[in-house]
């Protein structure tokens, strides 16, 4: 096997990546803060904050969602079984022991088994539930010029613990996120490659044919 090093992530993508992650730990910030648990900003300023937050993120996710139509992106989520287990097995024992990788990343397949399940989950459950109980939450007592209420119906104290338990999970997700990225080629190689699009993969090497020697 050689290194080569291949261009894995586009543009928008590491735009994506980095602004997504730093919205959602500035989310859980002021929504500590929101719940009483820190102190930065005070509580108004980290409402106002935390609702202007939350436009960028449902911005974001506008744009990446016609981004990865329009660029066929969206077929590095789809799940498959296969080399599953072996994907399993690998990170909850062979890293450990120096074992290679089950599965090679390519620019075409960027992501093993796990991570498809994984971060589909991530795209249309945890933060689809988080973008919609955050919206109910935020527009429950909403007023129009008649006085009468726009959003009713739902008790607002369920939204609110599916709101915060969904936000728990997304930083169980972020933490686990982070310390997966060590797993590369080196602690920091994967973390490098979504800042420079460029990642070091594993090439077959070609096979040279012996020259034919001339016959005279």
């Amino acid at each position: 096997m050689v290194m080569k090093q291949v261009k894995i992530y586009k543009r928008f993508e590491r735009f994506w990546h980095w602004t997504q992650a730093s919205l959602i730990i500035f989310l859980a910030v002021t929504g500590f803060e929101i719940h009483g648990s820190l102190k930065l900003f005070g509580f108004e300023k980290a409402v106002s904050f935390h609702q202007n937050a939350s436009y960028a993120l449902l911005g974001l996710i506008v744009f990446a969602i016609f981004w990865h139509f329009t660029t066929g992106e969206w077929k590095q989520y789809i799940p498959t079984t296969r080399k599953l287990i072996d994907q399993i097995q690998f990170y909850s024992v062979g890293m450990f022991k120096g074992e290679r990788h089950p599965v090679n990343k390519t620019e075409l397949s960027k992501l093993n088994p796990l991570q498809r399940l994984v971060y589909l989950g991530f795209k249309i459950v945890l933060i689809p539930v988080a973008v919609v109980t955050g919206l109910l939450y935020m527009f429950h007592k909403t007023i129009n010029i008649n006085d009468i209420v726009v959003i009713r119906g739902f008790d607002l104290e369920i939204i609110a613990v599916l709101h915060t338990s969904v936000a728990f999970l997304l930083l169980a997700f972020l933490i686990l996120h982070v310390y997966m990225t060590t797993t590369g080629h080196t602690p920091l190689s994967n973390i490098k490659a979504m800042i420079t699009g460029y990642e070091e993969l594993e090439q077959e090497e070609e096979q040279q044919q012996p020259e034919k020697e001339n016959i005279s």
